[in-house]
């Protein structure tokens, strides 16, 4: 369930960031916003 709430990111789902940084930094934001929800 939170690889699918994960995907309903737009910038995760769709790999705009083509740095690994950045998109891993994508990852972690978005992991954090659906866990404090």
């Amino acid at each position: 369930r939170f690889f699918n709430k994960l995907k309903q990111f737009r910038a995760i789902a769709t790999r705009y960031d083509k740095l690994k940084s950045t998109f891993l930094a994508a990852v972690q934001f978005a992991s954090i916003i659906i866990l404090l929800n």
